[in-house]
């Protein structure tokens, strides 16, 4: 009969403990800190690719390199062919109660057969589920997306933007469970830097800011019972609340740089 979705939970028992202290024991932070930049500069020391349809470590075709002093998404070695291959590049520790700056700035053409939704879209996961517990063919980690996407030259289109696989959100007191919700931000078209800045505070508030602007503003992120991935962690016995998780940066099919990758904690109170 072959194995069943929650059998590869079950095989996967290590990284499910993991999953469970990432969620249920998210790191405490006892006092506020100075940046802490979780980007050397040089390399990708620190950081672990999860490229769908690859195993977990498996950086097809150098999609995520560091050229002048940037993490970059380039596609040079797909043949054209991107086949719907996201890719995470995720931080190797998890955390709970923090302020996450990034720079970023979308490069080039998108890959000829990347989906149209994905123009000059990318992404930074936050409270991510632990990668190693991702299947081989899964698209997206379980996570709340900070949605970073950038114009096409005449027409307004926000970024910082909310997406939520595998998860749900409460807005205005009202629980958010439709997939994407846009942001207030203006519109930054072509090639420039743009600084962004997500403030989370475990299962409580979550900012997003562009250029300074709080422009989305949410709290008690939560699993989603409608989903696969959400529902097998749920089965394997994972709390529904988040309050902590995994980073990652995003590979969509439209090449990416990020510059700058800092985090600041902050004390564990709303």
């Amino acid at each position: 009969m072959g194995i069943t979705r929650l059998d590869h939970w079950h095989f996967r028992l290590t990284s499910l403990l993991a999953f469970t202290l990432a969620f249920l024991n998210p790191i405490h932070v006892e006092a506020a800190e100075q940046w802490i930049p979780l980007f050397n500069g040089k390399d990708l020391s620190g950081w672990t690719p999860k490229i769908k349809g690859h195993e977990f470590g498996d950086n097809f075709a150098n999609t995520f390199r560091v050229e002048n002093g940037a993490i970059c998404v380039r596609y040079d070695g797909y043949n054209q062919q991107f086949q719907h291959r996201f890719g995470h590049l995720f931080y190797k520790e998890p955390f709970s109660n923090y302020v996450l700056r990034v720079e970023y700035r979308f490069v080039g053409p998108q890959i000829a057969d990347g989906p149209g939704w994905a123009f000059q879209n990318s992404g930074v996961m936050v409270h991510c589920q632990p990668p190693a517990t991702m299947r081989k063919d899964q698209d997206f980690p379980v996570c709340i997306e900070v949605q970073l996407l950038g114009g096409d030259g005449k027409n307004p289109r926000s970024t910082g933007n909310l997406c939520t696989p595998g998860t749900h959100v409460v807005m205005g007191g009202k629980l958010i469970t439709q997939h994407c919700t846009n942001s207030k931000s203006g519109t930054y078209h072509g090639d420039q830097w743009v600084s962004a800045e997500f403030e989370v505070r475990g299962n409580g508030v979550i900012r997003h800011r562009i250029e300074g602007e709080t422009v989305l503003e949410y709290e008690q992120a939560q699993l989603d019972p409608g989903d696969p991935d959400a529902r097998d962690a749920i089965k394997a016995g994972h709390p529904m609340m988040i309050s902590g998780g995994y980073i990652s940066l995003q590979s969509e099919s439209h090449e990416v740089e990020f510059r700058k990758v800092e985090l600041r904690r902050l004390e564990n109170v709303p």
